[in-house]
């Protein structure tokens, strides 16, 4: 019998998770980029995100997916955490979805729906109806492996001591929140949870009574996986991790000491008192309650969150776009308009880092380091953006032959930029190589190289004002002062050889002190090619005010 048990709790709770995920994976194939775009984007204020984060993850049939979505989001720096908090409410909200699945009792249409599912994917050409084949397989795999719980567990009520246990669930409330808690720590899904609960009381192993305390505990313990995707992320992002934590733990608190009143709630709101119905309502009555609870308080709950995850992380630039308005897509001029102003603040994020880097070389500061790889990936990402924006004005209206030369100009300064983000970055790691192996650098050559690191900034920060004034004067200037960097470069090379071989500095010095170098020198080579358009008349990018 206990072979019989655990063999079909097992494949069931098998296929009703994989059912799961190819549910979610499909609906989110099939909905392409648009949901993690949905996210990013109208979450302006709590209630849109509590509405959207409801929504994702009705869709995805997962609130643990969208919360780690979220979490990955904060620590990209694209959501803030009231922003996350409002998502992560809504996420509660959407994931009950599943037990009303289960509850409609849908189970007679799951071998029809995995045969219908499976040549769906077999057969068809188009990749959105494959996508919706695989939903449908998911679909009935996760009523089959309801069907094989519930079959399984009906040999229980053969065993009487297995009775007392759930018995003594029903007498101790909180035997079951913490049971609830860890099954779904061990298996990662509140759904999956609800699914076992309700395969139980399908064959009267479990009361309601005892079946309520177990959901709560499932809304607990699917915090799990959020804390563990913000391992090694932002503290922001553990941050976000935190508040799920908080939401779903008062919220049972607060349902536990609350039990018998909140249960007499569900029998009210309840039109059918079967098991399944009423677990159902119960999982979403509590999640409702608990978010229009927190929704007049997400300040407190973010003092809560400051309070729990101390510290500040460094305040990085927005990571998507400030001014690419993809509604200006036909409107070629403006469209040009809004790229050279995020193309400049880009621009502004690479002259920041150049910044870190030199305080990461010279005072040896971790933060530097830290500071500059963050904002590496910001430039690339708006690299990316500009880049995608950039071809969509391109494919979406017929441009002049000043725009076209505009375009192509503009592509050509974002590439350059984002190399000297790359040459930032290559100096930071050397930093890091100098503080590890504790490198030690003469006055002499100390001094040669913070000269040179001055004036390299300068060279960037006169290139980029240039652009943005479309000062033509000062474009010449860059130019002319290119020879003088290169001349220095070699000095300072030459220099630096002689007190390797006279024993002033070691050779290891000698290898970081050349890399420094030929880094900074290219960040002057960029800064050239950056000011060119300014002294075309045929690709000048034009005055921007910011």
């Amino acid at each position: 019998m206990a072979k019989t048990i655990i063999f079909g709790l097992l494949g069931g709770l098998g296929l009703f998770l994989y059912g799961m995920s190819l549910m979610g994976e499909g609906l989110q194939k099939a909905a392409g980029d648009r949901l993690r775009g949905i996210l990013e984007i109208l979450t302006g204020n709590t209630f849109s995100a509590i509405l959207v984060g409801a929504g994702v993850s009705a869709i995805i049939q997962s609130s643990s997916a969208t919360t780690v979505m979220v979490v990955s989001f904060v620590n990209a720096g694209l959501m803030t955490l009231k922003q996350a908090i409002g998502v992560i409410m809504g996420a509660n909200i959407g994931t009950t979805i599943t037990a009303w699945l289960i509850a409609i009792d849908l189970g007679e249409w799951a071998l029809p729906a995995i045969g219908l599912g499976f040549l769906s994917i077999m057969l068809a050409k188009n990749k959105t109806y494959r996508y919706i084949g695989q939903t449908i397989l998911g679909f009935g795999l996760l009523f089959l492996g309801i069907e094989v719980m519930s079959t399984a567990l009906s040999v229980l009520k053969q065993n009487p001591k297995l009775a007392e246990l759930f018995i003594s669930i029903d007498a101790s409330p909180i035997k079951g929140l913490f049971l609830g808690i860890v099954v779904t720590m061990l298996i990662q899904s509140s759904s999956a949870t609800t699914g076992l609960v309700i395969a139980l009381g399908s064959q009267g192993l479990l009361s309601f009574g005892a079946g309520l305390p177990l959901i709560l505990g499932a809304n607990i313990g699917t915090c799990i996986t959020a804390i563990l995707a913000s391992i090694g992320s932002t503290r922001t992002a553990k941050k976000a991790s935190a508040a799920h934590l908080l939401f779903n733990v008062v919220g049972s608190v607060l349902a536990m000491i609350l039990l018998p009143w909140f249960t007499r709630l569900v029998f009210f709101v309840s039109t059918k008192d079967d098991f399944a119905h009423l677990i159902a309502n119960a999982h979403t009555a509590f999640n409702v309650l608990n978010t229009l609870l927190w929704i007049g308080f997400v300040p407190v709950m973010e003092k809560m969150v400051n309070h729990l995850v101390p510290g500040h992380d460094s305040v990085l630039p927005q990571k998507a776009p400030e001014y690419l308005d993809k509604r200006m897509l036909t409107t070629p001029s403006v469209a040009l308009s809004l790229a050279s102003r995020e193309l400049l603040r880009m621009a502004k994020i690479a002259s920041e880092m150049i910044e870190d880097s030199k305080l990461a070389f010279f005072e040896h500061s971790k933060k530097a380091i830290e500071d500059t790889l963050a904002k590496e990936d910001v430039v690339d990402h708006i690299q990316k953006e500009l880049i995608s924006y950039l071809s969509a004005i391109l494919s979406r209206a017929s441009l002049t032959k000043q725009q076209s030369a505009k375009m192509a100009g503009l592509m050509n300064i974002v590439s350059d930029v984002e190399r000297v983000a790359d040459h930032c970055t290559n100096l930071a790691r050397y930093s890091e190589n100098v503080m590890e192996e504790n490198v030690n650098f003469s006055d002499d050559a100390r001094d040669g190289l913070l000269n040179f690191y001055n004036k390299v900034q300068s060279q960037f920060d006169r290139s980029v004002e240039a652009l943005r004034k479309d000062d033509r004067v000062l474009a010449r200037e860059v130019m002319q002062f290119e020879n003088e960097i290169d001349t220095l470069e070699t000095t300072l090379r030459r220099a630096h050889l002689k007190r390797i071989n006279c024993g002033e500095c070691s050779p290891f010095t000698g290898i970081v002190f050349v890399e420094v170098l030929r880094n900074l020198e290219r960040i002057g080579d960029h800064s050239v090619n950056i000011v060119e358009p300014v002294l075309d008349e045929e690709i000048k990018i034009g005055r921007i005010d910011l």
